[in-house]
């Protein structure tokens, strides 16, 4: 199953086995980076999903430094759950 987002990214569920099994991660790595070569875990923008995080839709972050935020990766993995992402 592929699905591609707005921004043409398209992410496999291959993608979500590629997560680490705990930790944390940025927001790269769940929308993707083209210029990283990161396929995306959700097929969404990067504001859609800060705004879903501010409506409360998504996880809160974890702020590692002033200018640095993150992600619980359980918490990650139990949105896809959540939205029927994960096989």
């Amino acid at each position: 199953m592929l699905t591609t987002s707005k921004a043409g990214q398209t992410t496999t569920p291959q993608a979500v086995h590629q997560l680490p099994q705990e930790g944390l991660i940025r927001i790269y790595q769940i929308v993707g980076s083209r210029s990283k070569g990161i396929p995306a875990i959700l097929p969404i923008g990067r504001t859609s999903f800060l705004n879903g995080v501010k409506s409360g839709k998504y996880p809160k972050p974890v702020k590692l430094g002033e200018r640095t935020t993150a992600w619980r990766v359980e918490d990650i993995r139990a949105l896809i759950e959540h939205l029927g992402g994960a096989e």
